[in-house]
């Protein structure tokens, strides 16, 4: 958004940043150690330079917002540091950290939850003023007006209280109130995200306004990758507490990127009526962030997951293996029997094949010594050994997706991506699974 980013100083630093959440009820059963850890940001490393915005996207629940919270101190990290300007943050007094509210401020994804409902308008960002008493009070009321000006709202309206305002209003107020203090740094959280798409994009304006007039920062969090082309000059890609990706906004959206990264790209709208494009639809759900996968945490979804070296197997079809792998796991685990694998309940003359046809696997592997391994593990599973099936597919089809985690490196790309099919060490398999197109769960769509 602006002509130094990406070239300015480092303002926040991020390092092993992690925050973990208990399940258990109470102080007895937390001293004894029951309940899961839910894993909500799982080690993460960021930078965020002066001048830039920083674009941090991904599916709901992967732990945006928990971070951004953390890197202005609304939430205590469980591990990991957090700098501003090279000064910790993690472990300064509350105290501290109120002073640090006029250079750091945060605008929230819903702006009638985040105003008080008993203060109008002006009182809502005059408050500001007053707590860190940055102009003299008889010059309050004036600083208020001007500040409801510069973000678009009427200086009449500071009487109004934010169920009087329309939500557009509402989140410029919020907007006024994070810059009555004149911040270096604002955490914009989903700030478009409640409102009408007709106001989205008078809101990104205004933000894009505010950055050239008061050359600020900012980390921007969203879901929705149409907004961050638009608006972010870096993007940050995040997956079930961890980031898979990182680099400019044209490195993102225009060069080989990680395969969630992709999917999140297939998802934006296109208007073009003519347009017809593939549609990445990716396979089973987002595992718990109490137990994630060992490995790369996506392998369980991923279309272009990569084949164990021995086997010379095509994308769609080890796809589907891991898909059958998958549903083997659950079913051993809930005890729901063949069931899982072959929901309806008439007979069928030739169950393996049944199986194949439900998961989307070929009647034949390309491979006969991996269709042969897959054929056996096929038998156990109709005569109902699914823990014998599962342990013969573990051990033939395992991948280095799942044993090991990729690091967040270029690799053999141009930027960050932490993905196996950037790393050298898999470059054999890698070549395999880039070269084929089809790709399960993958549709072609006219819209």
């Amino acid at each position: 958004m602006t002509a130094t980013a990406g070239d300015g100083e480092v303002l926040l630093r991020a390092e092993g940043l992690e925050k973990h959440y208990t399940t258990a009820d109470g102080f007895l059963e937390r001293l004894l150690g029951r309940g899961e850890t839910v894993r909500a940001v799982d080690g993460v490393d960021l930078e965020l330079r002066a001048g830039e915005t920083l674009g941090l996207v991904g599916e709901s629940g992967c732990g945006k917002t928990t971070l951004g919270r953390m890197l202005v101190g609304l939430l205590e990290p469980t591990a990991g540091s957090v700098a501003y300007r090279g000064r910790e943050l993690t472990e300064r007094a509350h105290s501290a950290l109120r002073e640090l509210r006029t250079e750091i401020q945060y605008v929230f994804q819903d702006p009638l939850a985040s105003l008080n409902p008993r203060l109008t308008a002006g009182d809502i960002v005059g408050e500001a003023l007053d707590v860190h008493d940055v102009v003299p009070p008889e010059r309050r009321d004036e600083r208020v007006r001007e500040l409801l000006e510069t973000v678009g709202v009427r200086a009449d309206h500071a009487t109004r209280y934010p169920n009087e305002l329309s939500g557009g209003q509402r989140q410029r107020i919020g907007i006024a109130r994070a810059l009555a203090v004149e911040p270096d740094l604002i955490v914009c959280d989903e700030p478009v995200s409640a409102l009408d798409v007709s106001v989205q994009a008078g809101i990104c304006n205004l933000l894009a306004d505010l950055q050239a007039e008061f050359d600020l920062t900012y980390l921007f969090i969203t879901h929705d990758l149409s907004v961050v082309e638009h608006v972010a000059d870096r993007v940050a890609v995040m997956y079930l507490g961890k980031l898979v990706e990182t680099g400019t906004t044209a490195e993102v959206f225009d060069a080989p990127s990680h395969p969630y990264t992709e999917a999140l790209l297939s998802a934006i709208p296109e208007p073009d009526p003519r347009w017809d494009g593939d549609r990445i639809v990716l396979d089973g759900d987002v595992p718990s962030p109490t137990d994630p996968p060992d490995g790369c945490r996506f392998h369980t979804r991923c279309p272009r997951v990569i084949p164990p070296a021995e086997y010379d197997l095509e994308t769609d079809a080890f796809r589907a293996v891991m898909t059958l792998r998958t549903r083997l796991d659950d079913a051993v685990e809930t005890n729901a029997g063949l069931e899982a694998l072959l929901p309806r309940s008439e007979e069928r003359a030739d169950v393996p094949l049944a199986i194949r046809e439900a998961i989307g696997l070929p009647q034949r592997l390309t491979d006969s010594d991996a269709d042969a391994v897959l054929a056996d593990a096929l038998e156990a599973a109709a005569a109902g050994d699914l823990e014998a099936a599962r342990t013969q597919l573990a051990s033939a089809f395992e991948t280095p997706c799942e044993t090991t985690e990729p690091p967040l490196t270029p690799g053999t790309a141009d930027h960050p991506i932490a993905c196996h099919r950037f790393d050298e060490r898999f470059a054999d398999a890698r070549g395999a699974t880039d070269s084929d197109t089809a790709l399960e769960g993958v549709t072609d769509e006219t819209t």
